[in-house]
């Protein structure tokens, strides 16, 4: 069974997300709580940029929520640097413990499901923090932006920004709450380009949600939308072929966080955005506040991510894909 549903009430008490300047300039630019116009966000290097993102949107986040850093129980938190270097640095000064995560674009679902396990085992409140950044992304990656190596049409752009959650058990002016979580597994499809992630994702996001579905008798009927985080055009397409082969057919509620965030008559994003900070700032900027406000009742937030590093696609290995679920529900509704 993937399937977790909480013994103890789990609530997203508040958020935060940052974004820099062409996500300012996309679909809900005007939602983040925190923009900026130059990606090093006052920082000498890409890397240190990244950092910040982490360090503003937890600060926010926190300040939102009226809560001192020293109640956090503990942090989860991750993003696209080797050995999560932007969650070290940029979390570094709250002196909380921290459980770095790696799930590549899925990262800020895995951490909220961590987080509503910790919360589940003894824990009073947990911070959840995602982020990544195009320039750091590309040269660990691919190749260094001012190389001007020139996108293929199933490229994603990898998002400049991030969001933090604060999980825990008070139900007072919380956002949302988590009813059930669907945990992901790897699924490999053969695909060894780094410039097609989509494609690489989409079944194990077709996996996790049939896994989900088919457990709890549940169906995409049931919710105002489902969520996949960030297959892209390409995997989008894909996910719903695998869905239909499996019996759900014509899905007429998916939205995919990587085609919510930029403005889609920008040509250099091809196939929409990518990265740990998509899905986050989507459901932080937008899908919590919609919940909150009555707009949304029951959504189903599923992220996906692509199991790849630097060496692995330099020796052409397959590119693993996960995705994790989570069942996030207006209170009371």
């Amino acid at each position: 069974m993937r399937v977790i549903k909480p013994t103890k009430p789990t609530y997203i008490l508040c958020s935060a997300s940052v974004g820099g300047n062409r996500e300012r300039r996309g679909q809900i630019g005007s939602l983040f709580d925190i923009t900026y116009t130059d990606d090093r966000f006052g920082k000498k290097t890409w890397e240190e940029a990244e950092a910040e993102i982490q360090r503003l949107s937890l600060s926010k986040a926190l300040e939102k929520g009226g809560i001192e850093p020293k109640r956090l129980s503990c942090m989860f938190a991750g993003d696209l640097l080797n050995q999560c270097v932007a969650s070290v640095f940029g979390l570094l000064e709250y002196e909380v413990p921290l459980f770095g995560i790696f799930g590549a674009c899925s990262t800020s679902a895995e951490g909220l499901i961590l987080a509503t396990l910790a919360l589940n085992g003894g824990a009073e409140l947990c911070s959840v923090t995602a982020s990544s950044h195009n320039c750091s992304a590309e040269r660990q990656f691919r190749f260094p932006i001012e190389y001007g190596s020139q996108k293929t049409p199933t490229a994603q752009w990898t998002v400049t920004g991030g969001a933090s959650f604060i999980v825990g058990k008070r139900k007072e002016n919380a956002l949302a709450e988590i009813k059930a979580v669907c945990t992901g597994r790897m699924m490999d499809s053969g695909i060894t380009d780094a410039n097609n992630m989509g494609a690489a994702m989409a079944p194990a996001a077709a996996d996790t949600y049939i896994s989900y579905f088919r457990e709890t008798g549940e169906g995409p009927e049931d919710f105002d939308y489902i969520f996949t985080g960030d297959l892209g055009a390409e995997g989008s397409d894909l996910f719903k072929l695998l869905m239909a082969e499996n019996g759900y057919k014509d899905i007429i509620n998916h939205l995919d966080c990587g085609l919510m965030i930029y403005d889609p008559n920008d040509e250099d994003i091809k196939c929409g955005g990518s990265g740990c900070g998509c899905s986050a700032s989507i459901l932080s900027s937008l899908i919590l506040p919609d919940i909150k406000r009555g707009r949304l009742n029951n959504v189903l937030f599923a992220a996906t991510g692509a199991l790849m590093n630097a060496a692995s696609v330099q020796q052409g290995n397959t590119i693993p894909g996960i995705c994790h679920l989570l069942r996030i529900s207006r209170i009371g509704g």
